[in-house]
């Protein structure tokens, strides 16, 4: 019973995360890129080029353009993800038929940076919700691991060649302001990702290991694993080493902490993009 209510909750929490990613990249589609003919990178940058020097509607173009990448989803991801990706850019596409966005502005900065910050929130928040709405992602993967490049490195190539394209047929000003709106669109993808707590993972080797485990463990809620090691430079002294993952937000204090504790101990910290199970975040016992 439990079980089916939380299958229930995430099959709704997703399906709103879908929907709503879905309205807002279709405001910042209609209501800024699409009148202004700025263009973004991708399968959706190739869309709105199109339907600048043709008359195809961007809805089309967008819908038509990934119904090769929804296979490829298939089989590469999962049937369930090549489903959830379907059924969003359908929905992008009748989004951008029957939704009336109003257009917000034609100042060329206003429309690269909101623009840019709109797209990006929904591709994000359809992402949070099990989907993409750009089936450049999916090709990335697959010419990945046919090519052993990186993802990041094919998703650049691509986009270089979108934007030269575009100072071609449009002009060099579309296509920098357009440069502009993916960077921006990128960086709101990555937040709406990762969130506001994207999480670090700290190692503290230490003397006072006991101390700082006690202090992470009653002060901040946190849960710590203890690894054995051994000193390296000089006999070989067994030694217990901490690692604790915490927020962005609670990294410095913890820090602060630590040193207060022991000044001389090591601190390592990595970047988590992230975490589930464990004790991430807790109410501190008191």
């Amino acid at each position: 019973m439990k079980r089916g209510f939380n299958f229930g909750f995430s099959l709704l929490k997703e399906s709103f995360l879908i929907i709503l990613g879905i309205l807002v990249a279709g405001f910042g589609l209609k209501g800024f890129l699409a009148p202004n003919g700025f263009i973004d990178g991708g399968i959706t940058g190739v869309s709105l080029l199109i339907s600048h020097i043709t008359p195809i509607s961007v809805s089309l173009t967008i819908f038509v353009l990934n119904l090769p990448f929804i296979w490829l989803a298939r089989k590469q991801v999962g049937k369930i993800f090549a489903m959830k990706t379907f059924l969003a850019i359908l929905g992008l596409s009748l989004c951008l038929i029957f939704v009336k966005y109003p257009i917000i502005t034609s100042d060329k900065l206003l429309v690269s940076v909101f623009g840019g910050f709109l797209l990006g929130a929904g591709i994000g928040l359809s992402v949070r919700g099990g989907s993409v709405i750009d089936g450049t992602e999916v090709l990335s993967i697959y010419l990945n691991k046919k090519t052993g490049f990186s993802m990041g490195e094919i998703i650049f190539v691509i986009n270089v060649i979108i934007f030269s394209f575009a100072a071609v047929l449009l002009s060099i000003e579309a296509a920098l302001y357009s440069i502009l709106i993916y960077l921006i669109a990128s960086k709101t993808v990555d937040f709406f990702i990762q969130g506001l707590e994207e999480y670090i993972g700290i190692t503290i080797i230490s003397q006072k290991n006991e101390e700082i485990r006690k202090k992470l463990v009653t002060e901040f809620g946190k849960g710590a694993t203890i690894y054995k090691g051994k000193t390296g430079y000089s006999s070989g002294k067994e030694i217990d080493i901490l690692f604790v993952f915490v927020t962005r937000l609670e990294v410095v204090r913890i820090k602060q902490e630590i040193l207060s504790i022991d000044p001389r101990a090591v601190i390592l910290e990595q970047g988590i993009k992230e975490v589930t199970g464990g004790v991430i975040k807790r109410r501190p016992l008191h």
